[in-house]
């Protein structure tokens, strides 16, 4: 029982206080990013959704802590099968589709964005803390892609060829949500 009490979730768990409301705010953020899972444009491997502007918004106005336990618990809750990634799928299996990497880049992602916010909330820095998020999601995210198409699929694909499927057709795309999240993340952090 003590090794148990002693790892470092057990650790990270018990000097992590969140309160009630925290823990409803980091509910809300998971189940929106479901919702945007579900706003979906199939387009190879990789679908257009708006779960990357929940995760930027999450690390705007819940901070980088809840932010990412709100990203941790959306992916815990599809993984136990929950059909809430998009494509209305869940289980263990998604965990080796292309796409997922950028679940994972996500909670770094939120983690990031509200790591950079919580110091000021100017649209200069909301706007570098976005960039910075979707910089992260992509970092995390390709090299999965790449790795699961090329390596577990062995569809031998070149960077480049990765590289527009996971990343370049999504650029104007993810301005927008940047932008987006930006304007709605500054009026709603003051309120909330």
């Amino acid at each position: 029982m003590y090794l148990f009490l002693n790892t470092p979730y057990m650790i990270i768990m018990t000097t992590t206080k969140l309160s009630t409301r925290d823990i409803t705010y980091i509910g809300v953020f998971a189940a929106l990013t479901a919702i945007g899972a579900f706003i979906t444009i199939p387009v190879g491997p990789v679908p257009i959704t708006l779960q990357s502007f929940f995760v930027l918004l999450s690390g705007i106005i819940l901070g980088s802590r809840k932010a990412m336990f709100s990203q941790i618990a959306y992916i815990m809750l599809g993984l136990v099968g929950l059909p809430i990634f998009s494509g209305f799928s869940g289980g263990l299996q998604h965990m080796l589709k292309p796409s997922f990497g950028f679940l994972i880049g996500a909670v770094a992602a939120a983690y990031y964005v509200g790591k950079i916010t919580e110091k000021e909330n100017t649209s200069k820095n909301l706007s570098l803390a976005v960039f910075a998020g979707t910089v992260v999601l992509y970092a995390i995210g390709l090299p999965y892609m790449y790795y699961i198409l090329n390596i577990m699929l062995a569809k031998n694909l070149s960077i480049m060829q990765v590289l527009n499927m996971g990343m370049l057709m999504f650029i104007p795309g993810d301005t927008l949500k940047a932008i987006i999240a930006v304007f709605v993340g500054k009026k709603l952090k003051g309120r909330l």
